[in-house]
């Protein structure tokens, strides 16, 4: 799918791209594994057992908030379990780093004229850490989290907020994200052309196909902009 998708893709009809960033632009597995071992070590220490102890409260503390503002947003967490997540997060923080050929891609599309849009669900507190270890910032053009419209791009809302703020025709936009559930939504808005993420996370396994184009890695796209 994605072979064709890029052989027919055409950049000049495009003048705006969102990009996600945690499984995007960069490697999911610090995420990963923050949440499913660094967190549960330390909130274990916390309570005083053993992060297999701790791992099933906290995961279903996160699958009951799936989908909302919450699940993303640092601040619910640190005080939903009584920790300083942007501070555990720091601890790990040197196992942040971009998806492969990311930010070559980035400098490309400045190269071709395009407006490099992050769009994240992630809490501003968790776009300071990446900032402050990579070079992302430099990269884009503008930076709009969902935390700024009060709901995530699961929602109609954000894109409905993003437009309004943005200006940018659906019709002329590309949009790269990891998520199914965003996906959808963005394709329900009437954004054209979607592409996702084959392997977010380097250290798992490829996601199924959800019914879009996905890029195993971004050297896939800098090449279709110079073919």
């Amino acid at each position: 799918m994605i072979n064709q998708w890029l052989r027919e893709f055409d950049w000049q009809q495009v003048d705006t791209v969102l990009l996600d960033m945690d499984g995007t632009l960069l490697d999911l597995h610090f995420d990963s594994y923050f949440w499913l071992q660094h967190l549960p070590l330390r909130y274990g220490e916390k309570h005083g057992i053993s992060p297999d102890q701790a791992a099933p409260d906290i995961h279903r503390r996160l699958d009951n908030k799936r989908g909302t503002l919450d699940w993303y947003c640092t601040r619910y967490w640190s005080k939903e379990l009584d920790l300083d997540i942007p501070k555990l997060k720091r601890e790990i923080k040197h196992l942040i780093a971009e998806r492969p050929q990311a930010f070559n891609f980035l400098e490309n599309l400045k190269l071709l004229g395009k407006q490099r849009i992050l769009v994240t669900n992630a809490h501003r507190d968790s776009i300071d850490i990446k900032f402050e270890v990579t070079r992302l910032e430099s990269l884009i053009d503008q930076v709009v989290s969902s935390h700024d419209y009060g709901c995530p791009k699961e929602d109609q809302h954000f894109w409905q907020q993003l437009q309004m703020q943005l200006q940018f025709d659906p019709q002329r936009t590309l949009f790269i994200d990891d998520s199914e559930a965003v996906l959808h939504s963005a394709h329900r808005y009437g954004i054209r052309h979607l592409l996702a993420i084959e392997t977010p996370d380097s250290q798992d396994r490829p996601r199924p196909n959800y019914g879009y184009p996905a890029v195993t890695d971004f050297a896939q796209l800098l090449s279709s902009q110079h073919g």
